[in-house]
């Protein structure tokens, strides 16, 4: 595999399509695995079997392929041929549902993230939990929170997505005001550990939380709440979606909140609560009692 573009193709992602870190590190590993198989094998019909041998799932083996191809048609504009690219397709993966938190498990959570006598710890995780719940947004998203990407007279909070696209999500009357009671009483609590900079949220130590103090918080309330798995992250950004859809939420409105470049891609919260009909029916509908007549 041709590698002389790898560099020009990392500062592309990053500068030109706008990836995120973690994005680009993923592309990266990909292509290092791609790189490890040529060097034993040049018969592309062997990938399968070589990524199966390390153990990647379906789903993975799928993107480690569209990750190769996208350096390999990268590579094409740059005038470089890449023959495997016609050979390399990807495997078919069975469209998973996303697993959603539900409003009980939320509760839950919300209970558990209380912080015995430090109040403003308290306000802080609970302000996080809405946030994840209320408006769906990455991890990634609400970690990049800044003071300025929050307008109080218009009551609207900035959200830099993927591809640093923007867009401006309403804050509900209960998400306002725990918003603003954290920045009256929290997070100023927060910012005397440190020279806080201008994170909305703050982590224990007054600084900007990562991804990993979310998932850490979030494993610890998790255990404190009684589940036998920590919550995901993400689902709470399902939990969101599925909750709207189920209260009647036009797909167009949902997909601007999640900032969705595509409608098909919020098109699957729809079998999740298809499901959930079906659920119901069989349970409550007087025909799903009735006995077999069938001859």
């Amino acid at each position: 595999m041709n590698m002389q573009l790898w560099i020009e193709f990392f500062d592309d992602l990053q500068h030109v399509r706008g990836r995120s870190i973690n994005t680009i590190m993923a592309y990266r590993r990909d292509l290092d695995l791609y790189q490890k198989f040529r060097a034993k094998s040049d018969r592309m019909i062997e990938f399968f079997d070589f990524m199966k041998a390390e153990k990647l799932s379906t789903r993975s083996q799928a993107r480690v392929i569209s990750s190769v191809r996208t350096y390999l048609k990268f590579c094409e504009t740059r005038g470089l041929k890449s023959p495997e690219l016609r050979e390399l397709r990807p495997p078919k993966v069975k469209a998973s549902l996303p697993k959603a938190v539900s409003t009980q498990d939320f509760e839950k959570l919300f209970e558990a993230c209380e912080v015995v006598k430090d109040e403003a710890k308290t306000i802080r995780n609970r302000l996080t939990l809405l946030f994840l719940f209320g408006l769906g947004c990455r991890v990634s998203e609400l970690t990049e929170m800044s003071l300025n990407d929050f307008s109080a007279t218009e009551r609207w909070v900035k959200v830099l997505g993927k591809g640093k696209k923007e867009r401006l999500i309403p804050l509900t009357e209960a998400l306002y005001v725990a918003l603003d009671l954290y920045l009256k009483s929290g997070r100023p609590s927060l910012a005397e550990k440190a020279s806080a900079g201008p994170s909305l949220l703050l982590n224990d130590r007054g600084h900007r939380p990562s991804r990993v103090d979310i998932w850490r918080w979030l494993a610890a309330w998790s255990a404190k709440a009684g589940f036998e798995e920590p919550i995901h992250p993400h689902q709470f950004r399902h939990g969101c979606a599925t909750a709207l859809l189920e209260g009647g939420a036009d797909l167009r409105s949902i997909q601007m909140l999640l900032g969705h470049a595509s409608i098909q891609t919020t098109q699957v919260y729809t079998n999740v609560t298809t499901n959930t009909a079906v659920k119901a029916i069989e349970e409550h509908h007087p025909l799903s009692k009735l006995k077999d007549h069938s001859v």
